[in-house]
């Protein structure tokens, strides 16, 4: 009897279930909403510590290993690079101005063009090797990272050479402990545990976690590398360099590249094709 009655109560108010069913699924949707609302708050407290612009942002205490996932995190996250810079190149006998066209495809092929008046120089690289020809001298020169090598007084690869245009640690700051102190408003990292051979320092920027500058230094062979950022632009989302100002120094010798931004889009189609004209000298370096 019991039994009948509880079937006889749902059959007097069958609504009475569905209301509790429904107030139930609303507070979870609620419950939902209410996470949603706070994760989106904290993304986009994250994203706009991402994008400070300048030397406002004052450097407190921080440990290396958050300093090195800052950075990383900051890392530049599109496909392609398509800019127009300012280049001036001194290294004591020519000092010259001139344009130069910068395409990217991340992790794949660096593309130069130099440009005044006439084309100086076509260059591209990709991580197994370097081609270039020079159309005032007819030359070309094509095999492996040893030009570059020569040029910026210390051993470089492909993903190296990309991190350099992009602002970032051309040296892995995570596959060692690093120390970290604040100078001039910087987070200077250094390895523990320097290498045989070199020593090297990143200073990472406290507003958005890029390089404000970072240096190799091989005192046995007399080589310096040292690459500053004076300033940084917000391109679609992304912080990226408008000033590079690269110093490499090999004994007595020192060669000087300056970059300053003229243009740049991300994720646009580019061309890349590079063919050496027939006729030209090859160069052994």
């Amino acid at each position: 009897m019991k039994w009948l009655f509880l079937i006889k109560v749902w059959e007097i108010n069958p609504k009475k279930k569905s209301t509790e069913k429904s107030l139930k699924t609303e507070r979870n949707k609620m419950r939902y909403l209410k996470y949603l609302v706070v994760l989106t708050i904290v993304f986009a407290s994250c994203k706009t510590k991402k994008y400070v612009i300048g030397s406002n942002v004052e450097a407190t205490e921080m440990s290396a290993k958050k300093v090195v996932r800052k950075h990383l995190a900051a890392k530049f996250d599109k496909e392609t690079v398509d800019a127009k810079l300012k280049a001036n190149f001194n290294d004591g006998i020519i000092n010259q101005s001139i344009s130069v066209y910068l395409r990217m495809q991340k992790d794949e092929v660096i593309w130069l063009k130099g440009k005044k008046f006439i084309n100086v120089f076509k260059a591209k690289i990709t991580p197994e090797k370097v081609s270039f020809y020079s159309p005032l001298e007819k030359t070309y020169f094509e095999g492996d990272f040893s030009m570059l090598e020569k040029l910026l007084g210390t051993e470089i690869n492909f993903q190296q050479l990309q991190h350099l245009f992009l602002g970032e640690a051309i040296l892995d700051v995570k596959k060692e402990k690093q120390d970290v102190s604040i100078v001039n408003n910087s987070y200077v990292l250094s390895p523990q545990v320097q290498a045989n051979l070199f020593d090297a320092f990143f200073a990472v920027n406290s507003g958005h976690f890029k390089l404000d500058n970072q240096s190799i230094v091989n005192t046995l062979k007399g080589q310096r590398l040292e690459i500053q950022y004076p300033s940084y632009k917000l391109v679609e989302d992304e912080v990226y360099p408008q000033e590079i100002n690269i110093k490499a120094t090999q004994g007595n010798k020192l060669i000087t590249i300056d970059f300053t931004l003229k243009s740049v889009e991300f994720n646009t189609e580019i061309n890349t094709s590079f063919t050496i004209p027939k006729g030209y000298k090859r160069i052994h370096i």
